[in-house]
């Protein structure tokens, strides 16, 4: 028979390889297929796109195709499958009413609901106003969905409430960043632990497991940089018990068969759930209907029995009389990306060393691929090639199939290092007895405390009762003078101790922190008095926490705040290898009469007074990454790392000088937009003179790499200014004259009925 696998990537030179082995196959032909799939024994690639439906049922009434495999989730979503049922020809995939359940995401969290499929918690929306008030109710940063198909890029994963309200605003706002898919959005609790994949065939009544497989998604080594359609897979994987599968089985593939053959919609074809294992037991975080991509890569070469056979017993409903037969055997994929992937992949050039990485035992699935003028194959898209390899054992596998990789080249090549080798099973098998066994060195932290503990020291006054080392701190407010209230704030650095990290730049982290904390209690009218900070990581790299806390004593040590106390934390498998994460607490005190802001004295006409940023600070980070991703060299990250700015010395000079302070904005989360309403009063609004002040040159650059708009940069970052007082307009020269940087940024003016609170003139 012929058969027609439709689509041009990995997956789909992965089902035509495996298909290509029947012995009931004459030609597998390709539509559009890609260099590797012209080479296959028995296969033709055929100049179709994938998403041409007609195109692809006018290829199989002339090829006289007997079945059709669907590879893309797009022509699924869009029918193909029905197009192809009304002409009595065979196509192995869902209807495009099953297909809703990837194709639709606010659909498939209402089935999950319909049908009691364990997932998190989520709200679905249209409407930005509405997201954004749901979103004010939340106490985590959630996840933001596009509900429609986004190409791989719709799963946004914000560090901040800020960079959450500016995902939605570029999915429902006038940006509509992700056009159709992001009209409609779904705002989704968070949740953490190992994820998995699992496949399985489906005949509308019953299923066949396929080998659990996991996936690396992160485009860098150690989870790092920005999300992708898949870097590598393996098979088996190692979180995945019989018991799993069973309980996943009983509680999520049964109730998606069960619910739609009860809804008329009988699903047929493949159904991948991205499962997670939390704390609280299995959530389904996703569905898609079809092959994942790289996870077939891994996952057929491991059928033992004839694809053409196990699609048949789909498309008859005999799954349950003929199972598939797998190969007990691990299998592992290395992911080559095009330079400039994910965000602008170059096209164009020459892949060499793919007939040595066959020679070493491995097969190479093309994805992005194409032959030039010459016969030589180029470069053609993102994600370009899978090298995989088979054994009996994971480690095997995993070295086999590195030692293929190694023999492929071409110029920007990307691919990770540690596909499978971060995993439990390829890891020494934790013995019981010890904590350093699990992997916390109780002894390091100790250590780190020891290496810490002067200059933490040097903060301390004759206020501060208790010593280094302890979990929390004593601080004496006896005789303290009039009224005092205490103001106290929380907060982190965000994703720039990535950036950090990977430039092994820690000591300013800890200046970041404190600064950022100081600036928070200051807009509150307070001064601080003591700060306790938080660092933790899967395996605590001793010198860097060290680094860390020692920037936090020096930044405390600058503003008259005593470092109280803090908590070293080492937590594997719940922070990726090589991630730190650092936040802190400070508590000052103001007199009750001196709190800021001053709703009731300010008027229109008042002026807004700023003081320039040293850079980006600490928000926006994520942006400012995905941005820069490939371009930043020592010098850039040198000005993405300048400390965020304390302005408690211009304040103070302020207040000596008795300047009238009606109210201080941080521009923090959320830029100008959502810092300065907080100060003004709700019939107030601010018209930032957008222009009037210098825009830093590494901030400047950034935005134009990133295309970014006006509004999403202010949104975003403090373009210039961290610190905004909101002063008299007579009062303005007074200000000047007691800190001659300050500039006039803006003004206060009357606002519209449900008009926003800052325009950007």
């Amino acid at each position: 028979m012929k058969v027609l696998v439709v689509g041009g990537g990995g997956r789909e030179h992965a089902l035509a390889w495996a298909l290509a082995r029947s012995r009931r196959v004459s030609e597998v032909l390709i539509a559009p297929g890609n260099a590797g799939t012209a080479t296959l024994d028995r296969c033709r690639n055929v100049g179709v796109a994938a998403e041409d439906l007609d195109g692809l049922l006018a290829l199989a009434v002339a090829e006289d195709v007997e079945l059709t495999v669907v590879g893309p989730e797009l022509p699924l979503v869009a029918g193909l499958v029905d197009r192809f049922a009304a002409k009595g020809r065979r196509a192995f995939g869902p209807s495009a009413a099953a297909a809703r359940l990837e194709g639709s995401k606010a659909f498939s969290k209402a089935f999950m609901a319909r049908w009691s499929i364990p997932t998190a918690a989520s709200a679905t929306f249209t409407d930005l106003d509405a997201a954004r008030a749901h979103l004010r109710g939340l106490h985590a940063v959630p996840v933001v969905k596009a509900s429609g198909l986004a190409a791989g890029k719709g799963v946004l994963l914000p560090d901040t409430m800020a960079e959450a309200e500016a995902a939605l605003a570029a999915m429902l706002g006038p940006e509509a960043r992700f056009g159709v898919a992001g009209r409609e959005v779904v705002v989704e609790d968070r949740l953490v632990g190992p994820e998995v994949s699992l496949l399985a065939f489906c005949d509308g009544r019953d299923v066949a497991v396929m080998p659990a497989a996991r996936d690396h998604k992160r485009l860098g080594d150690g989870d790092r940089g920005p999300n992708t359609g898949g870097m590598g897979a393996f098979v088996p994987s190692p979180d995945v018990t019989p018991t799993l599968v069973e309980e996943a089985v009983a509680r999520v593939l049964h109730p998606v068969l069960d619910g739609f053959a009860a809804e008329g919609t009988p699903y047929v074809g493949v159904l991948y759930a991205g499962l997670m294992l939390t704390p609280d037991g299995l959530r389904t975080l996703e569905f898609n209907c079809r092959f994942g991509d790289p996870e077939a890569q891994v996952i057929l070469p491991l059928l033992d029995s004839d694809l053409v056979e196990v699609v048949g017993a789909c498309l008859d409903g005999r799954l349950a009389a003929s199972p598939p037969r797998w190969a007990d055997r691990a299998a592992a994929t290395v992911v080559f990306a095009a330079a400039g992937y994910p965000d602008e992949p170059r096209r164009g050039d020459a892949v060499a060393g793919l007939a040595e990485a066959a020679r070493r035992g491995c097969v190479v699935f093309h994805a992005g691929t194409t032959f030039d003028s010459t016969g030589r194959v180029r470069t053609a898209g993102g994600r370009v090639l899978a090298v995989t390899a088979v054994a009996d054992r994971l480690d095997d596998a995993v070295e086999h199939a590195y030692r293929g990789a190694a023999a492929v080249h071409f110029d920007g090549a990307q691919h990770r290092g540690d596909i499978g080798r971060a995993s439990p099973a390829v890891a020494a098998t934790v013995a019981a007895g010890t904590y350093a066994d699990a992997g916390v060195d109780i002894d390091t932290a100790n250590r780190a405390v020891r290496s810490m503990a002067a200059a933490v020291q040097a903060t301390h006054t004759s206020r501060v009762l208790s010593g280094v080392g302890a979990f929390g701190g004593l601080f004496s407010l006896e005789d303290w003078p009039g009224r005092p209230v205490l103001a106290a704030s929380t907060d982190g650095v965000g994703t720039k101790v990535k950036l950090a990290s990977e430039w092994g730049r820690f000591r300013g982290v800890g200046h970041d922190l404190v600064n950022h904390c100081v600036n928070d209690i200051l807009v509150q009218g307070a001064r601080p008095l003591f700060f306790l900070d938080y660092v933790a990581a899967a395996k605590l790299d001793e010198a860097a926490v060290v680094e860390v806390v020692i920037g936090i004593a020096e930044a405390c040590r600058a503003v008259g705040c005593a470092v109280l106390g803090g908590e070293t934390a080492e937590m594997p498998g719940v922070y990726a290898e090589g991630a730190l994460d650092v936040a802190g607490t400070i508590v000052g005190v103001v007199d009750r009469d001196d709190v800021l802001p001053d709703t009731a004295a300010m008027r229109p006409g008042d002026l807004l007074v700023g003081l320039a940023s040293s850079g980006f600070h600490t928000n926006g980070y994520s942006l400012v990454r995905a941005v820069v991703a490939g371009r930043c060299d020592e010098v850039l990250a040198e000005a993405l790392l300048v400390p965020h700015r304390c302005y408690l010395a211009e304040v103070d000079a302020w207040q000596r000088a008795g300047v009238p302070l009606l109210g201080l904005a941080h521009l923090t989360g959320g830029g100008w937009q959502d810092n300065l309403p907080r100060v003004l009063p709700a019939h107030l609004a601010a018209r930032a003179w957008v222009g009037s002040w210098p825009v830093p040159d590494v901030i400047r650059q950034v935005v134009e790499w990133g295309g970014i708009g006006v509004a999403e940069a202010h949104r975003t970052f403090n373009m210039g200014i961290g610190l905004v007082a909101v002063v008299p307009a007579g009062a303005v020269a007074a200000a000047r004259a007691a800190v001659p940087e300050a500039v006039v940024v803006g003004e206060v003016v009357p606002r519209a009925p449900a008009g926003p609170g800052v325009v950007l003139g």
